[in-house]
């Protein structure tokens, strides 16, 4: 069994900054990728961030770029996303997506909100 954990989610202002944290466990052997996607109200699902985990390699969604970066803990199974200047086009759950050879896992989603 896998379980994604995410945490960090809340309500922040405009301008602000928030780091997510996922911690995958279980049978995570050859993980490939853990990364974020982000649902808003009435919109699909979208990628946000994803790093590889061997070299560690990261790729960003166009909207977050420069203002959102994210890191890995390989010891702990962890994924952070910290995200800086943050917007109110941001609101979302989050979504942690950890990719391994075993197959594709989610995590239950944290809400983040960005007031005005």
């Amino acid at each position: 069994q896998v379980q994604v954990v995410e945490s960090g989610g809340t309500l922040v202002q405009a301008g602000g900054s928030l780091r997510l944290s996922c911690t995958a466990s279980g049978r995570t052997f050859s993980t490939y990728y853990m990364g974020w996607f982000r649902q808003a109200p009435g919109k699909e699902r979208e990628f946000v961030a994803r790093i590889s985990w061997s070299p560690g390699n990261t790729y960003y969604a166009d909207s977050v770029k420069g203002r959102f970066t994210i890191s890995r803990d390989s010891a702990k199974n962890t994924v952070y996303l910290q995200m800086n200047s943050l917007r109110p086009e941001d609101t979302a759950v989050y979504y942690c997506n950890l990719q391994t050879r075993g197959g594709n896992y989610w995590g239950q989603g944290t809400q983040v909100t960005v007031s005005s």
